[in-house]
């Protein structure tokens, strides 16, 4: 960790659609003919219990989903991604690069869903792993923002495996489902967390297969 003022090039991230090959997971940019798919991957009430996101119920509704989704990514705000399992080749959840900075060299990983019988099967870890590594290494990312509600211990305890570090928690900071007012805890991942062997995020991805290079990437 920088131990004093860290100066940098001043030179935007230049991201672009990409797929990421994994051996549980790959992430492909969504389309507007993922719609169905997704659809029959996101019913299941539980997907959502903790999310920001309304239940997903029907095509219409996904619809929708997917039309903000590609809608931000016009904007170069958000690149969304679909998880198709390499063994069926079936959709399988959905997760995305969010609240992208190009000047700032800061993007957000989340809006990660995934059907119950692929949770807790490591898809998630090394999509998380794969994600990081193309911020980092192919973009140039310093800083990868990550968030959840404060009551989801699930997603929480997953955070911190990848060796996301708790930087606080925004107190009132969303009205969710049925009116309820959300916290929300923040967690971080820097570059120089990626590129040492003795933090959490690097053995994790190593764990995946995933060597992170030690080296900057810009």
């Amino acid at each position: 960790m920088p131990d004093a003022a860290r100066y940098v090039k001043q030179v935007p991230m230049q991201i672009g659609p990409v797929t990421l090959e994994g051996r549980r997971a790959r992430l492909v940019p969504m389309t507007v003919d993922d719609v169905d798919a997704l659809s029959r991957a996101a019913a299941f009430p539980e997907i959502w219990e903790h999310t920001g996101t309304r239940p997903i119920l029907t095509v219409d509704d996904m619809r929708r989903y997917v039309d903000v989704a590609l809608a931000e990514r016009a904007m170069g705000t958000a690149m969304p991604f679909v998880n198709v399992d390499p063994a069926t080749g079936e959709i399988i959840g959905s997760t995305r690069f969010a609240n992208i900075s190009l000047a700032d060299r800061r993007v957000e990983i989340g809006w990660t869903w995934m059907r119950p019988d692929h949770q807790r099967t490591g898809v998630n870890g090394e999509a998380k792993s794969m994600m990081l590594r193309h911020a980092f290494e192919v973009w140039g990312a310093l800083r990868v923002e990550i968030k959840t509600d404060v009551r989801n211990t699930r997603s929480r305890a997953a955070i911190e495996r990848i060796g996301g570090l708790y930087e606080g928690t925004f107190r009132q900071h969303m009205v969710v489902r049925d009116g309820r007012v959300r916290d929300t805890v923040y967690y971080s991942i820097m570059d120089y967390d990626w590129r040492d062997p003795n933090h959490r995020t690097y053995r994790n991805a190593v764990s995946y297969g995933i060597t992170p290079n030690q080296e900057p990437a810009i």
